[in-house]
């Protein structure tokens, strides 16, 4: 996986998500910080997953961004965790072969912060 910290979101978001095979090692340290400095709307938690919560004015808005979100997750071939409520879309991204962060992580990321909502 190509690393660019240096990269911008609309940058990260222009790329693809690139499957892992896995025997790579998550994300850490300057590298981590570099990307996480990309997305400051995105948390991310105990070095391991990004996430971040999305709110709206009712349910029905709720579940379209979801489906918008569903639809790029089956574009890139990365899929998040997403969890709807009413008013409130919650999601967590990362690389389950490598129990961790990869750059796919934070490119589907910036993807979905250009979602319309």
């Amino acid at each position: 996986m190509v690393s660019d910290v240096q990269s911008t979101a609309s940058e990260l978001a222009a790329k693809s998500c690139v499957p892992c095979a896995g025997g790579v090692p998550p994300l850490a340290g300057d590298e981590l910080d570099g990307f996480t400095a990309q997305l400051p709307d995105w948390t991310v938690a105990d070095g391991h997953h990004l996430e971040r919560e999305f709110g709206f004015p009712n349910f029905v808005q709720a579940l379209a961004f979801t489906n918008k979100v569903g639809d790029l997750a089956e574009l890139e071939g990365h899929h998040p965790d997403i969890y709807l409520a009413w008013g409130r879309v919650a999601i967590k991204i990362w690389t389950h072969k490598v129990d961790g962060l990869t750059e796919s992580d934070f490119v589907l990321a910036a993807k979905i912060d250009r979602l319309e909502r």
